[in-house]
């Protein structure tokens, strides 16, 4: 069985994020950045199918500018096999990026698509479910447990109530949550391997996809600062403030 993990270079999670001082989008310059977290547990999960031999193999795949390929040189020096970077330097949305994976499975052929359930510098949680509606196959989203049996697939995930469990054949496309895995981290040993690992560069518009977005972001803006706390002199005023000016009783 063949997996397959898109993987998105985002801003490491760590960082302070700045909007830039005309207002037209996040400020890059000299920051850090990193796998999306939610990614780098679908990798996780994949490299853990085939260290228990229910896969054969993982590839990753990334969409972007050269900058890319250290995402997915991180991918392989945790565990992935090869990777493919599609190239492009326009602005990818969830769609456009949906589209190019799509191009991806029909060449790879994979059985099963494992990405993470969002990335956390749009928070858009969209390209899994459009992935999986192009591909025509089965989706779980936000799974926190993964069990292959055969050509089937068990996938539990959270829900308001509790926990659900779905049961998918195969093809299919699984979105990560963050109780999938703990991902392990990337050894010195390993990350000099994953330099030799292979890594295949596509050209988005060799793909036939039209990436042009379809969405026009108007203005960003930080969030205004929070304001300091008071203190209050009994019972009384407390419950006060919380129904008058809170308005959360």
């Amino acid at each position: 069985m063949k997996v397959l993990v898109p993987v998105k270079r985002v801003v490491d999670y760590n960082v302070k994020v700045r909007v830039r001082s005309d207002n037209s989008g996040v400020d890059l310059n000299g920051v850090k950045m990193a796998i999306n977290p939610f990614d780098e547990i679908a990798v996780e999960e994949a490299v853990r199918l085939r260290e228990s031999q229910q896969a054969t193999e993982v590839v990753v795949v990334s969409c972007g500018g050269p900058t890319s390929q250290e995402t997915l040189r991180t991918a392989l020096a945790m565990g992935a096999d090869r990777a493919i970077l599609v190239e492009s330097d326009a602005e990818l949305q969830p769609l456009a990026v949906a589209k190019l994976l799509k191009a991806v499975v029909d060449r790879e052929q994979p059985s099963l698509v494992i990405c993470g359930k969002q990335a956390i510098d749009d928070d858009a949680n969209q390209t899994g479910q459009m992935l999986a509606a192009l591909m025509g196959v089965g989706q779980a989203t936000f799974a926190s447990k993964l069990v292959v049996d055969g050509a089937a697939i068990q996938v539990t995930r959270e829900v308001d109530g509790g926990l659900e469990t779905l049961a998918l054949g195969l093809p299919a496309v699984i979105t990560a949550d963050l109780r999938l895995n703990e991902p392990r981290y990337a050894t010195l040993p390993n990350i000099m391997k994953a330099k030799k690992k292979p890594l295949e560069v596509l050209a988005a518009a060799g793909l036939g996809v039209d990436v042009t977005p379809r969405l026009r972001h108007g203005r960003h803006e930080e969030p205004a600062p929070r304001k300091g706390g008071v203190k209050v002199a009994d019972v009384a005023e407390l419950v006060s403030k919380l129904k008058n000016e809170a308005k959360v009783i």
